[in-house]
């Protein structure tokens, strides 16, 4: 079975579950606060930032920060307990089909997933820049080619988050330690950014790239530059990790 088979069958098995509706309510719960709240977007206290870049940054900073990895959390426990819950995971492991291929079709999943959450986010934005630009009569709609850019760079930020939580996952069963592991996990990014280290810490990316996209929009407020080194190769480096023990990990306690 090749391994596109393999995504395609893990992605049946959670055609019919409430999976994107879980995906979907972070989305309109960080959304509606900025079609109420709409006026503050003018109101900027000395900020040097126009106000269509500050609601756009402002509506992002609440799902990088907690909704899309409280999400990815959530997901990678669905996934890893679909098998589990009905000892389906035994019949997988006696297919003649390489445990490793299982595992990364799995990933792969948890990574499309957070894919459509991106996309609904960019919908949302774009739904709600157009109330708002109607309510406030002000051009609240940023260019698409501007706003995809830093969306896909927030996303590409988060795999390896993605990849620590699907390691947790793996290696630990029991859903409600694993969600809470991860939900914990969440909190510290806010205080990592500021440090030396917080390259080490996969939780803070995507948060530490809407910070530099605010510091670009706004003089002063943040570095607008990246730090690509050491970043990006301990970034890599994490992913990798993080991959190799859930691979290694995956069905170990029902192969014994």
């Amino acid at each position: 079975m090749s391994f596109l088979s393999l995504v395609g069958v893990e992605l049946k098995k959670i055609r019919r579950s409430k999976i994107f509706l879980i995906l979907l309510i972070p989305v309109i719960m960080m959304w509606i606060p900025s079609i109420i709240n709409a006026d503050m977007n003018f109101d900027l206290r000395g900020i040097q930032i126009t106000p269509e870049n500050n609601f756009f940054i402002q509506g992002f900073m609440g799902m990088v920060w907690f909704m899309i990895p409280a999400s990815l959390v959530i997901c990678t426990v669905l996934i890893s307990q679909t098998e589990r819950s009905n000892k389906g995971i035994l019949k997988m492991l006696s297919l003649p089909v390489s445990t490793i291929k299982f595992c990364l079709a799995k990933f792969t999943v948890l990574l499309i997933l957070a894919a459509v959450q991106m996309v609904m986010s960019i919908g949302a934005y774009y739904l709600c820049a157009a109330i708002v630009t109607n309510t406030q009569d002000y051009n609240f709609i940023l260019e698409p080619l501007y706003v995809c850019k830093n969306v896909f760079s927030i996303y590409a930020a988060a795999i390896p988050m993605a990849a620590v939580y699907w390691a947790v996952s793996i290696c630990i069963h029991s859903p409600i330690f694993s969600v809470g592991i991860g939900l914990a996990s969440i909190v510290p990014s806010v205080l990592m950014i500021n440090t030396k280290v917080w390259f080490a810490y996969p939780m803070s990316y995507p948060f530490y790239l809407i910070m530099v996209t605010y510091g670009r929009a706004a003089e002063g407020v943040y570095e607008t530059q990246i730090v690509w080194i050491p970043w990006l190769p301990v970034a890599v480096g994490i992913t990798i990790l993080a991959l190799a023990v859930s691979c290694v990990r995956f069905g170990a306690s029902e192969r014994k």
